[in-house]
C-alpha cells in the first residue's frame, strides 16, 4: 500500500489514540507547580533539598529514555512492541502518583525520591512507545499531522482541566493537599478505562522486528545520527524554540507580578487563555500546512510569536488587555510548536529507516524526549540567574531591573527562535519527498499493510 492509497484513520480510532494525552497532561501542572512548595514548605523537607530531590529524580528520567525507547523497538511480544510498555508503565506511575499526594506524617526526603523516581519512570515508559506509536498508525504526510493534532489537543485539554480542578477544590475549603490528592485519583481512575480503550481500539502497525531493528549499539547508533541531515536540523531546531518557550515560562509569573504588575486573582486568567488559544488555534495550523508544508508552517508560527514577545517591553503595567492579546498570539503558535514538529519527527523516522535500515522509531522519539527535558531545564538554569545577574531584585524592583526582566522575558527569545526558523524554513522533507521515500521503504517491503 502506497502512501498516497493509505486509508484515512477513522474517527474512533483516532479518539482512542489521542484520549490518553489528556489522562497524562492533567498531572502535569500540580507537579511541576505544587509538588516543590507542598514538600517543601507543607512537608517541612525545605525548599533546597526538595529541589534537589526533583532534580535527581528528573536526571535519571532523562537516562531511561533512550533505553525505553530502544527497547520498545525491539521487543517481540505477541501483543505489539507499544502497548505492554504502556500498560506497565500506566500502572507503575498510577501508583507513585498516588504515594506522592499523600505522604505519611513523617514523611522524608528518600520517600519523596523513591515515588517521585517510580513516577518518571513509569511516565517514559508510557510517552515514548505512545508517541512513537503515533508515528507508526499512518505514513501519510498529512495525516501524521492530523494525528499529533488530535494528540496535543487532548494534552492541552487536559492541562486546562488540571488548572481549574485544584483551584475549585481549594474554593470549596479543602486543602492543597487535599486537591492534588483529588486530581490523583480522579486521574487514575480515569485512566483505567482510557487505557484499556487505547490497547484494544487502535491497532499496532507492523510490530515484527527485524535482525536489525533489535541489533543495537549505541556508539554506532549514535555515531550515524551525526550522519543525518534532516534529524539534526530538526532536533536543533527542536531544543533551540524549546529554550526559547522555556525562557518566558520560566519567567513568566515573575514578570506578571513585577513587569506587568498583575495581583494573584488575574494571574490564572493569563494562564487559561494561553492554553485554550492553543488548543484553537491548532486545526488553524493544519489547515494552513496543507498549501505550505509542515516545516513552513511551523516557522509561520514562530514568526507570530517573534512579533507578540517584540511587543511586550513596551506593554506598560496595568495593561492587561494587551497583555492577554500576548498570550492569545503566543498560546496560538504554541499549539503550532506541539503539534507540527511531532508530525516533522514522524517524517524524519522514514528518512532514518531508508537509509539505515532498521526501525528505530521509539529511540529516535526517546532522543527528542530528551531533547525537550534539556531545553526545558537549560532555560530554568538560565533565565532565573540571568535576570538577577541584570539587576533584577524582587526584594527591591527598580526601573532597570523591571526593564531587563521584560529584555529577558520577551526580547531573549526572539534571537533564538530566529535561528530555529533558519535552521528549519529550508527543510528537506518535503510532502514530496516524504512520498518519494515511503514508496521506496514499500518498494523493499519495510512498510506492512495497516489493514485499514
Amino acid at each position: 500500500m502506497t502512501a498516497s492509497r493509505e486509508a484515512i484513520l477513522d474517527r474512533k480510532t483516532l479518539f482512542a489514540y489521542a484520549l490518553p494525552n489528556f489522562v497524562l497532561a492533567v498531572p502535569t501542572i500540580p507537579v511541576y507547580i505544587y509538588l516543590p512548595a507542598l514538600y517543601g514548605d507543607s512537608f517541612g523537607l525545605g525548599l533546597a533539598l526538595t529541589g534537589a530531590i526533583l532534580l535527581a529524580a528528573r536526571l535519571f528520567d532523562v537516562v531511561t529514555d533512550p533505553i525505553v525507547g530502544r527497547f520498545s523497538d525491539s521487543i517481540r511480544w505477541a501483543v505489539g512492541r507499544r502497548k505492554p510498555l504502556i500498560v506497565i508503565g500506566a500502572v507503575i506511575a498510577a501508583i507513585g502518583l498516588v504515594q506522592i499526594v499523600s505522604p505519611p506524617d513523617d514523611v522524608g526526603w528518600l520517600y519523596l525520591l523513591t515515588w517521585c523516581t517510580l513516577l518518571y519512570l513509569g511516565w517514559t515508559l508510557v510517552a515514548i512507545p505512545y508517541a512513537a506509536w503515533g508515528a507508526e498508525l499512518r505514513q501519510d504526510y498529512r495525516q501524521r499531522l492530523r494525528i499529533t493534532s488530535a494528540r496535543e489537543m487532548a494534552a492541552l485539554l487536559g492541562i486546562l482541566s488540571a488548572s481549574a480542578l485544584p483551584a475549585i477544590v481549594i474554593m470549596l475549603g479543602y486543602s492543597q493537599a487535599t486537591a492534588l490528592s483529588v486530581l490523583a485519583w480522579l486521574t487514575v481512575l480515569v485512566g483505567i478505562p482510557v487505557i484499556w480503550f487505547l490497547v484494544f481500539q487502535v491497532p499496532e502497525i507492523d510490530t515484527r522486528p527485524t535482525q536489525a531493528d533489535v541489533r543495537f549499539n549505541l556508539k554506532a547508533e549514535l555515531s550515524s545520527l551525526r550522519e543525518n541531515g534532516p534529524f539534526c536540523r530538526l532536533i536543533g531546531a527542536w531544543v533551540i524554540n524549546g529554550f526559547a518557550n522555556g525562557l518566558p515560562a520560566a519567567l513568566f509569573i515573575l514578570y506578571l507580578q513585577y513587569g506587568l504588575e498583575a495581583d494573584a486573582a488575574i494571574r490564572p486568567r493569563f494562564i487559561f487563555i494561553y492554553f485554550l488559544a492553543a488548543v484553537l488555534a491548532i486545526p488553524l495550523w493544519q489547515k494552513l500546512s496543507r498549501h505550505f508544508g509542515k516545516h513552513r508552517t511551523w516557522c509561520f508560527s514562530m514568526l507570530l510569536a517573534v512579533s507578540a514577545f517584540a511587543c511586550v517591553p513596551f506593554i506598560e503595567p496595568g495593561a492587561f488587555g494587551a497583555f492577554f492579546l500576548v498570550c492569545i498570539v503566543t498560546g496560538a503558535s504554541l499549539g503550532a510548536d506541539l503539534a507540527l514538529p511531532p508530525a516533522i519527527q514522524a517524517d524524519v523516522v522514514d528518512y532514518d529507516r531508508w537509509k539505515y535500515g532498521a526501525r528505530r522509531t521509539g529511540f529516535l522519539f526517546a532522543l527528542w524526549s530528551m531533547a525537550t527535558k534539556f531545553a526545558q531545564a537549560l532555560a530554568v538554569g538560565v533565565g532565573l540567574p540571568l535576570v538577577t545577574l541584570m539587576g533584577f531584585d524582587p526584594g527591591e524592583v527598580t526601573d532597570s531591573g523591571q526593564t531587563a526582566l521584560k529584555v529577558i522575558y520577551a526580547w531573549l527569545p526572539i534571537v533564538f527562535k530566529v535561528v530555529a526558523i533558519a535552521l528549519v524554513w529550508n527543510f528537506a522533507l518535503t510532502e514530496r519527498r516524504v512520498v518519494t521515500i515511503q514508496k521506496r521503504l514499500n518498494g523493499r517491503g519495510s512498510f506492512a499493510s495497516d489493514g485499514g
